[in-house]
């Protein structure tokens, strides 16, 4: 049974990475997620996917140059889909109280070895906070941040999201002790996920929006698939 993911919330009907696109995805029955985090220059766990504000809220300069409390107040709508009220940027535990997922991916970008270390002990002092640390998977394409995983905070789950084949995936998340690959759809042929399962990794692909895409990798056997679009992945896959 492939289960499926909200890619930020539901960012292709609700503008991405906002409460209300993360709400929007509960509303289809969808009770896993996907979102990005950043931190801001005060310390708090934003989510937002760039490092800069510019895609999302048309501001300009880094997420880490603003202060957690101007951040939450920058609308975030902008380029996604049509919104009629404002979408501000969330803090990563305004989700916690708000939202009641099953299991959330946490994919943290690319850091400096100071800053993968700042953002992964934060993730765990608020998943502790909220009783969520079972329920959550930290993600990174960032060697910096695996490690600072597998270092620091051991008892977080941990995820390789995998966009290229120039690195053979399945070795570098076990060298990293992963739980789950998040595997681009275009790398998932049906060997390497066949591969990745029997090494008991959790195989999650993305972004997957169309129908008959889900369907053959539903068919393929995947875990789970990463959508813009929970409400047709809902109807499509049951």
């Amino acid at each position: 049974m492939t289960v499926i993911y909200g890619h930020r919330g539901a960012k292709g009907e609700v503008p991405e990475n906002t409460l209300a696109s993360f709400q929007q995805c509960l509303k289809h029955g969808v009770r896993r997620c996907e979102l990005d985090l950043h931190l801001s220059r005060d310390g708090e766990l934003m989510v937002i996917h760039d490092p800069t504000l510019k895609r999302t809220t048309g501001r300009r300069g880094k997420v880490v140059e603003h202060d957690a409390a101007e951040l939450v107040g920058y609308d975030a709508r902008k380029g996604g889909p049509e919104a009629v009220s404002p979408c501000p940027i969330p803090r990563l535990e305004e989700l916690f109280q708000h939202c009641d997922f099953e299991h959330w991916q946490l994919e943290v970008k690319s850091a400096s070895k100071v800053r993968a270390a700042r953002m992964v002990e934060a993730i765990a002092e608020l998943a502790e906070r909220y009783k969520l640390t079972e329920k959550i998977t930290v993600t990174s394409s960032s060697r910096e941040v695996l490690g600072a995983l597998q270092r620091l905070t051991p008892h977080l789950q941990r995820g390789l999201v995998a966009e290229y084949a120039w690195l053979d995936p399945l070795k570098v998340a076990k060298h990293y002790g992963c739980h789950l690959l998040a595997l681009n759809w275009t790398l998932c042929t049906p060997e390497r996920l066949l591969k990745a399962q029997k090494a008991g990794l959790h195989v999650s692909v993305w972004t997957v929006n169309e129908p008959a895409l889900m369907r053959r990798l539903a068919d393929f056997g995947v875990d789970s698939i990463i959508t813009d679009f929970p409400g047709v992945a809902v109807q499509t896959l049951g």
